[in-house]
Order: C-alpha cells, then sequence, then structure tokens
C-alpha cells in the first residue's frame, strides 16, 4: 500500500508548505485535473500556491511513488532468493532516495560472470569466510591446499588463495556503506581531469586540452562542453583522487575488518583491488553520470525560463508589417501582413549581392509601404541580414517616412516553413515566402507564431543537443502549456498550434473546435464548445476559463470561470449593475470601493476567487503581455566599428546562458554581458538579474572587429 502520509509529510517539509495544501494537490492532480487549472481556479483549496509550487508537488510526488514501486519490486526479488532478512527489509522501506535503495540491492542483483561468482562457482566462499579470520600466511597456505581439486580446475595454492579475494573484494565493492562512503568522498575531495587526446588538433575545445576542476565546483556548462569534446573524440577525461586515503579509509569502513588492529597483507591487497578493480570504475560512472543530469537539469531549465520570457514578448498590435527573409542568390522575400495577421502581399527583391538592384528593391519597397501603410519592418537575422539591414536604413534615410525597422531572430523559421502544417496554411507558397511571413507574425503576435515551432528549435537554449530530449521535450511543452494558459486565447481566431496547448485539450480536440468554427461560424458563447467533438465535461471544466470569446455572454470574454458566473451576476447585482457593464469607469469604481473580504462572506465564495472575479471585471480582455516593455526599434543601422569604449547603449537580452547573457544592441553580432559584469554585487546565475526580452542599458567594454566580439557591461560607467 502506498503510504501516502509519508511522502505528505516529506514533500511539505520539503517545499516548506502546510500539509493540507500538499494533500489537496496531490487529490487534485489524482483526479485528472491540470497544473493551469489548479493554479488560477483552485487557490482556496491549494492556499494559493502558484504554478511554480504546484510543479514541483507533481515532480516529487512522482519521483517518491516511483521510488515506492521500486522499493517493493527489490524487496520481492531479495525475498524470492530467500535472503530477506527484516533488518535489510526495514533498511530498504525506509531509504529516501533511488541511489541508497540500488545500493542495498546491489549485493543480490544478477550479475554477469564475474571473477567473483567462478570463485564461487568452484566452491571457494567457505575459504573467502575464512580468510577473514584471524589467520597468519602458513595457517592459509595449509588451508588452501585442501581446496586444490581438478574437478574445480584448482591446481595451485595461489588459484585457491586467488579465488578467495576475489570473493571478498566483490563483498567490499557490493557492500553499501563503502558505496555511500566512497561516492562521497569522491565527490567532494575529487578532480575532473580533462586532457586533449591530440594536443596538435585545433578544435572548439582547446580551454580544456589541459583542465582540472574539483568536482563539487564545476557548472553546468562546463560537464556538457566537456562531454561533447570527449564524445567527439577531443578530449579524455578522468577522475581523480588520493587512492591512499580512500584506501586506508576502506580499512575501517568495512565492518568485518573490526576484528585486526593491523589488518594483514593479504587483505590489504584485496582491500586495494577491490578500490581500484571494481569500485573506483563503477563510482566514476556513477558520479560522471550525476554531473551529467545535474548539467542537463540546469541547461533545461536555463533553456524553460528563456522560452517562457521570448513567448510572453508583447505583441505590437494595430500594425501592417512588412516581414523580410534575407538572402543573396535567390533574393530577399518579402511579406506584407496586416494588422490581424492576413498576408496583403508577397513579392522578392534583390538588393543584395550578386544581383545588387538596390534602385528596383526600393521601388518595390516604397509600393508596398505606400500601398499599406507599412509601419515597421521585420529582418531575419539569417544570410545576407546585414546587407539587407543596411539597404532598409538606407531607404528609411532616403524616404523620411515614420518608419522602424527590427531584428529578430531567424531561429526555428525555415522549420516551421517546411512543416505540414505551413504546408496547410500557404499551400501555395514556396518555403522562404512562408519564412518571411513567420518573420513578419514574431513581432505581431510572438506566441501565436511561436507555438508553430518545435520549442527547441527557437534559439534561446545552449547545449539542446546534448541533454535528454525526452525532459527537455517534457519542459518545454510545460512552459508552452503555461503561457498559453497565463494569456489566454479567442476561440474565435486561435489556431490549431495554440489551442493544443490549453489546460485538459489535445491536438484532435483543437482540430475539432476549428473545423467546428469554420462549418457553423463564429462561436457565440461558451455553452457552444460542448456541442464540440470529444469536448466532453471534464475538458470543458479543465479549458473553458482560458477561452475568450466576444460574443453574447460580455462573462465569456473574461477569465471567470462558468462555476463562478452565478456569484458574479450577485456580485453585479450587490453594486447594482450589470454584465453590460464590464470593463466601464462606473463599474471600476463601485468594485474599488466594495469591502471584499466581507463580500466574499457575503456571497459564500473564497476571497481569491473574488479577487480574480473582480479583477476580470475591471478588465476583461486583458493581455499581460501588455504590461512588458516592447522591443527596441531603429530607423538607422550601428556597426560594430562605430563602437566606442564606454560608449552607452540600449539593448535587448535575446539569450541567457549559464555565463552570462546575449545581448541585441542594433549591431549584428549580439553583444556579451559576462554574469561578472552583470552587477556590482555576487549574482549565482545570470537569471538572477536579467530575462530574455528584458530592455537593459548597458556599456561597451571592448570590441573585436577581427572576431567580431563585443563585452558588454550592466554596471554603470
Amino acid at each position: 500500500m502506498e503510504p501516502i502520509q509519508f511522502m505528505i509529510d516529506q514533500i511539505s517539509e520539503e517545499l516548506k508548505i502546510k500539509k493540507e495544501q500538499t494533500k489537496q494537490v496531490i487529490r487534485l492532480l489524482d483526479e485528472g485535473n491540470t497544473i493551469p487549472f489548479i493554479a488560477r481556479y483552485r487557490k482556496e483549496l491549494t492556499g494559493q500556491l502558484d504554478e511554480t509550487t504546484l510543479r514541483n508537488i507533481f515532480e516529487k510526488i512522482t519521483y517518491l511513488r516511483n521510488l515506492h514501486q521500486r522499493k517493493e519490486e527489490v524487496i520481492r526479488l531479495i525475498e524470492a532468493q530467500g535472503k530477506l532478512t527484516d533488518e535489510l527489509r526495514k533498511e530498504i522501506e525506509s531509504a529516501s532516495k533511488l541511489q541508497r535503495v540500488e545500493d542495498l540491492y546491489r549485493p543480490y542483483k544478477p550479475k554477469r560472470r564475474t571473477r567473483a561468482s567462478i570463485a564461487k562457482e568452484k566452491g571457494l566462499e567457505p575459504f573467502a569466510e575464512v580468510l577473514l579470520e584471524k589467520m597468519d600466511y602458513d595457517q592459509i597456505v595449509e588451508l588452501a591446499q585442501k581446496y586444490i581439486s581438478k574437478e574445480y580446475e584448482l591446481s595451485t595454492v595461489d588459484e585457491v588463495i586467488q579465488g578467495g579475494q576475489d570473493i571478498i573484494a566483490e563483498m567490499i565493492s557490493d557492500d553499501p556503506v563503502v558505496r555511500e562512503w566512497v561516492r562521497n568522498e569522491t565527490f567532494n575531495r575529487g578532480i575532473i581531469r580533462v586532457q586533449a587526446k591530440d594536443s596538435d588538433k585545433e578544435s572548439v575545445y582547446e580551454m580544456y586540452y589541459d583542465y582540472q576542476e574539483p568536482i563539487k565546483n564545476i557548472r553546468h556548462h562546463r560537464v556538457l562542453a566537456i562531454n561533447r569534446g570527449e564524445k567527439e573524440d577531443y578530449l579524455k577525461v578522468k577522475i581523480q583522487i588520493d587512492e591512499k586515503s580512500i584506501i586506508d579509509g576502506l580499512v575501517n569502513k568495512f565492518s568485518l575488518f573490526s576484528k585486526f588492529r593491523e589488518l594483514p597483507r593479504h587483505l590489504t591487497k584485496v582491500v586495494e583491488d577491490s578500490y581500484k578493480r571494481l569500485i573506483s570504475p563503477s563510482i566514476e560512472r556513477e558520479i560522471r553520470q550525476l554531473l551529467t543530469e545535474k548539467a542537463e537539469d540546469g541547461a533545461i531549465q536555463i533553456f524553460s525560463a528563456n522560452l517562457r520570457q521570448l513567448l510572453l514578448q508583447p505583441p505590437i498590435k494595430g500594425k501592417t508589417i512588412l516581414g523580410i527573409d534575407p538572402a543573396y542568390r535567390t533574393g530577399c522575400k518579402l511579406a506584407v501582413v496586416n494588422p490581424v495577421g492576413k498576408v496583403e502581399d508577397i513579392r522578392v527583391i534583390y538588393p543584395t549581392p550578386p544581383q545588387n538592384k538596390v534602385e528596383e528593391a526600393k521601388k518595390q519597397v516604397k509600393d508596398l509601404v505606400e500601398k499599406f501603410g507599412i509601419e515597421i519592418i521585420v529582418i531575419g537575422n539569417g544570410t545576407a541580414s546585414r546587407e539587407t539591414e543596411q539597404f532598409v536604413a538606407d531607404f528609411i534615410s532616403e524616404h523620411d517616412k515614420d518608419l522602424y525597422y527590427i531584428i529578430v531572430s531567424e531561429a526555428g523559421a525555415s522549420v516551421y516553413s517546411a512543416s505540414r502544417l505551413a504546408k496547410e496554411e500557404f499551400p501555395d507558397l514556396d518555403v522562404s515566402e512562408r519564412s518571411a511571413i513567420s518573420i513578419a507574425r514574431r513581432i505581431q503576435d510572438p506566441l501565436a507564431e511561436l507555438v508553430k515551432i518545435d520549442p527547441k528549435s527557437v534559439g534561446v537554449g545552449q547545449y539542446q543537443h546534448d541533454v535528454s530530449q525526452k525532459k527537455l521535450e517534457a519542459s518545454l511543452t510545460q512552459v508552452v502549456e503555461s503561457v498559453v494558459n497565463y494569456v489566454g486565447v479567442d476561440i474565435n481566431t486561435a489556431s490549431i498550434s495554440l489551442l493544443q496547448y490549453i489546460s485538459g485539450m489535445n491536438k484532435t480536440v483543437a482540430k475539432n473546435i476549428v473545423e467546428y468554427r469554420e462549418k457553423n461560424g463564429k462561436f457565440k458563447n461558451r455553452e457552444e464548445l460542448k456541442e464540440v467533438p470529444r469536448f466532453g465535461a471534464k475538458t470543458y471544466e479543465q479549458a473553458i476559463g482560458f477561452l475568450r470569446i466576444d460574443g453574447e455572454n460580455p462573462l465569456d470574454k473574461t477569465s471567470i470561470h462558468p462555476e463562478s458566473y452565478a456569484v458574479t451576476y450577485a456580485l453585479l447585482d450587490h453594486i447594482n449593475l450589470t454584465t453590460r457593464d464590464i470593463g466601464t469607469e462606473n463599474l471600476k469604481q463601485k468594485l474599488k470601493e466594495l469591502d471584499l473580504e466581507k463580500l466574499s462572506k457575503m456571497l459564500d465564495v473564497g476571497l481569491p476567487t473574488l479577487n480574480d472575479i473582480v479583477a476580470s471585471l475591471i478588465r476583461p480582455f486583458r493581455d499581460p503581455r501588455d504590461e512588458l516593455p516592447k522591443p527596441i526599434f531603429h530607423k538607422d543601422i550601428l556597426k560594430i566599428e562605430d563602437l566606442k569604449q564606454g560608449m552607452h547603449l540600449q539593448g535587448t537580452v535575446r539569450n541567457i546562458v549559464d555565463f552570462g547573457a546575449f545581448i541585441d544592441i542594433g549591431v549584428k553580432e549580439d553583444g556579451l554581458v559576462h554574469i561578472s559584469e552583470m552587477s556590482e554585487k555576487y549574482i549565482k546565475h545570470p537569471l538572477d538579474v536579467v530575462s530574455v526580452g528584458d530592455i537593459i542599458d548597458v556599456w561597451v567594454l571592448s570590441t573585436d572587429v577581427q572576431k567580431k566580439r563585443i563585452s558588454l557591461t550592466m554596471k554603470k560607467h
């Protein structure tokens, strides 16, 4: 039976939250509720725990349940061998880590044939037990002679003694106390030593050609870089530790040696063999795996944080956008997108080498600007971006238009353009034309466009190909789901790509909604969604609060859940207003004058829910992204050669890695603010100071025109 109370106690202690909160969250999760739904609509039950804490509870209960399952399995396997004692059962049941369970199971785990198992097959187990008694060497030789046997292919005393020693060596290696001690000692005192396989060979890993660092101090990005260099056969990696101190420690740690005042030479030799041949290689693999897992988790965490900020970039509403996918030989593809995302025009211009048809290209752009009232030009940062930017800047300066440009990351645009989704959306366009549309829409509504792309392809991570793809995908999917539900979607305009991330929904349900909408016209109210195939009661409960409809019922365009409509009507009736007053100044003023704590008791509703209802009535179609700073637009161009030491600039955080942040300052090359230049105070990680999309003040530290490197600082000069 699952020890659920023990799990609740442990999670509550680790997360420093009340046991009742943990209990309710686990119950809600077990009932099939999603984390965004619980966070938004079950605040009274959870004590207003945020999404991050809810996900932590989910991860910890999943781990503990898997741990419990493994304990039961290990107990069953040992019991089947007839070797389970009450003491061992208690040790397994009380283990709080999976590693401890595996250590306890190790002596009973079936192994491939080893030197020890071969010795056991030859009947040397009783001899090994005698070797652990207080005997001098002559006594051992005398006893060993009794085991010489043609049947077991034991022809010499040395073979018998070696077999007995092999059995003891494996006993030491399998001892859980020994393994835990060696593992901790190696992690805390060991050094990771990296060398070049061929120091004459050039590579990006040259800084690691002769490198060492304490295991406990090594940063995540170094672990992943070293792993990659090793995989690509440039580096060789070894864990080093003072072997003598470990072997001396083992003599004291292995309980069967406690009877000896001084360990006999033949047993000292066994301890040394056990460590060097069995324990050390195994522990090294375990520690390398542990470092890799922690590094992967760190990289995934950074990627997820960056992705969240990227998806939350504020949309540029009400503007007609010209998107440009730059190129050389094949020309720059242009796409005009109107304020609601509809494509108005597609063209190709050739302002870049080898064609250099600059004047003709300017005429084309001028025609589009005047015809559609374009206000913003968006340029992809791929091949020929620099030359295209120069062309656009020259065009703006010559035509004196109220026109601005911005360069955006093309990451993932080509992936989307070649996808089945893009082909379905624009069947008559080629890949680069679709890419130009995607580039334009990234400014217009970043979330709606970026959800069409595999999250791994959006270009805001580090070492994403070196981490567990399953864990990365799961984490990034959670981020997209969280952001989409945080923002909410208009059911009458949202794409399948966007809808599939709504709480309680999947791609099939999202597709059914779009097909229903295309067949029957716009949804007029939330109730109508119940007619959509596979949109059952549970899906309705989980999803409906995140779906907005500007239709018959004004409440349907808010984030108020239909289960709270009755309370909302009672609230409006209390202040002598109706749903027609939603969003008006009169309603806002009356709501601000209310004593919500008193009213919550009167209406028999939780205060957190009432607060959310009031906020939704004040701002019915609120988009939280609108409150974030808008991206920086440019009129003229800035080159790396224009930068001077100490120059003050504003920039946008494009990417964050362990060692710093890359900043777009309007130059083709992003500048790097190293973590040491982010604050006068010590900071553990760049994410403590900045997020992707932040607009920040920076000063130029230095430039390297040859290597196209820009060093920046956030410390005021």
